[in-house]
């Protein structure tokens, strides 16, 4: 993504990233959703433009150059950018894919969540190549924290003393997962989470109902809403799901990735037990929630969630999961003056 077609809330990021990074290695962290990757691709733009200084505002890529024209067509030779397999078509970067081709159609088996040694690997050799244009070479890793011990490892050498010009962007959305060695190497930046008012105006302009309410449900990380909206997570839905939980219906939950479905549940769970202390709700309409239920409940709900989300990645059965914990989260949102249920539903699984 060019610099020009950046989400506002980037602008600033951006400007200071090009303006105060002194280091050839720049880490940039904060919360997911918000678009590390886009300000990472936009860093690396502007590193590898070729046009003179004055024609590019804020040091900005110019967009019109030839490295820039590479770029927009994905096709520098100075530039990687390293993305886990799982991450490639959502973010619209399928580079992996003649790779996967040409190994006998590895590409057809599940995709992997991690950065693997190979691929880092390959960006070593890589930063080691003389720049084909004579330049920079730049190598954007995302998300950093993908990567594994090994995959770690083997790219502190080059992190710490990248041989000629070469360069690194990487990102992170929990940089307390990287090693102390690879963050110690990198100059970091935090973006944060944009003014709400900022971001819900900019999905209004992407024609997205009710931004507002998606922005709340996505934390405020406004690129997590289009990601959600793709899943099926739209503001009627969203606002529906409370009471449907209050009936024991798992049928929306039960469409969307597991680990989706937890957040959404732990989620409504935080927001039942702000209620239930006198605070509001933070991720759904006051309007749309229960009342009355018991803190307690509501506690040991939360624990139960915390632990399903740790496993949510390897369901045993999703749709069964789901279901259970509908019932879960629906015991611990009852209201007492409505009659207590017999026993908590996670008692009839056996874990």
């Amino acid at each position: 993504m060019t610099a020009d077609a950046l989400p506002p809330w980037l602008d600033g990021p951006l400007a200071q990233a090009l303006r105060a990074t002194r280091g050839h290695a720049l880490l940039l962290h904060g919360p997911q959703g918000v678009g590390q990757f886009e300000l990472a691709m936009a860093v690396a733009s502007a590193w590898l433009c070729e046009a003179e200084e004055g024609a590019r505002p804020s040091g900005r890529a110019c967009g019109r150059c030839t490295a820039c024209h590479l770029l927009a067509a994905r096709t520098h030779p100075d530039l990687l950018v390293l993305i886990p397999e799982a991450l490639q078509d959502r973010l619209g970067w399928n580079a992996a894919d003649d790779a996967d081709d040409a190994e006998g159609g590895k590409g057809k088996a599940k995709s992997s969540k991690e950065i693997k040694v190979e691929a880092v690997r390959t960006a070593v050799a890589f930063a080691q190549q003389t720049a084909s244009r004579g330049g920079t070479k730049v190598v954007v890793v995302h998300p950093a924290d993908r990567m594994n011990a090994t995959s770690a490892n083997a790219l502190l050498k080059t992190l710490e003393e990248p041989p000629g010009r070469a360069r690194f962007v990487l990102t992170s959305s929990a940089p307390q997962r990287l090693l102390p060695t690879v963050r110690s190497r990198c100059q970091a930046r935090r973006v944060a989470l944009p003014d709400a008012h900022v971001a819900a105006g900019w999905l209004a302009a992407q024609q997205i109902e009710q931004p507002a309410v998606l922005l709340a449900a996505a934390g405020g990380a406004p690129l997590d809403v289009i990601d959600r909206l793709a899943l099926g997570v739209d503001a009627a839905c969203w606002q529906r799901l409370p009471r449907e939980v209050l009936a024991g219906q798992s049928a929306t939950l039960a469409a969307w990735p597991l680990p989706l479905a937890i957040e959404a549940l732990q989620k409504l769970c935080h927001d039942a037990m702000a209620l239930a202390v006198g605070a509001a709700p933070r991720y759904f309409p006051v309007a749309a929630m229960p009342t009355g239920a018991e803190l307690s409940r509501l506690t040991d709900c939360a624990r139960d969630l915390r632990a399903e989300a740790r496993r949510a990645e390897h369901p045993w059965n999703a749709t069964l999961a789901v279901e259970s914990l509908v019932q879960t989260v629906r015991y611990a949102m009852q209201s007492p003056a409505t009659g207590r249920v017999a026993r908590d539903p996670l008692a009839t699984l056996g874990r």
